[in-house]
């Protein structure tokens, strides 16, 4: 699978590194505790707390800093080092989103990295791997499907 990669092109990748990293680490915060704050066991909550972690798209040169603090997740300013940096590229995120590849699989051919603490990595990815989570279907993001759920009188399906 690997040499059919979709890699974001560099010119895109330089634009994106432009943005301001705050809006994006909010909607990326608020993306997750729309998908997992329910899931997430109290131990992982605890062991989560104030933990600094940092998403980096690298090829679409953007980070996503948060941090879990009073029951959910919550996006920080790019100041200090993360506690834990996980690394890849979109479309290996979007892979792993899908569930069509698995993390170790990344990891071991050097598609995903885990920098920092390798404690948390751990807790990280084993929460992920028991949790069951819708896969991730980018059709479901389609302009007339989202807007045929949120319009008066939208039937409320994806």
């Amino acid at each position: 699978m690997s040499e059919n990669r979709f890699l974001v092109p560099e010119p895109l990748g330089k634009l994106l590194s432009l943005l301001p990293a705050y809006p994006g680490s909010l909607l990326f915060a608020t993306g997750l505790n729309l998908a997992l704050k329910s899931d997430l066991p109290e131990d992982v909550q605890q062991s989560l707390n104030g933990k600094r972690l940092r998403i980096s798209v690298t090829d679409a040169r953007l980070s996503f800093d948060f941090t879990w603090q009073n029951g959910r997740f919550a996006p920080c300013a790019r100041q200090a080092e993360p506690d834990l940096t996980i690394g890849a590229c979109a479309y290996d995120f979007m892979l792993l989103a899908r569930r069509e590849e698995d993390p170790d699989t990344l990891f071991f051919s050097r598609r995903l990295s885990m920098e920092g603490d390798t404690e948390l990595g751990l807790l990280v990815k084993n929460t992920l791997d028991a949790i069951e989570l819708p896969v991730f279907e980018l059709g479901k993001l389609a302009p007339a499907r989202v807007l045929g759920r949120i319009r008066p009188g939208g039937r409320g399906q994806a």
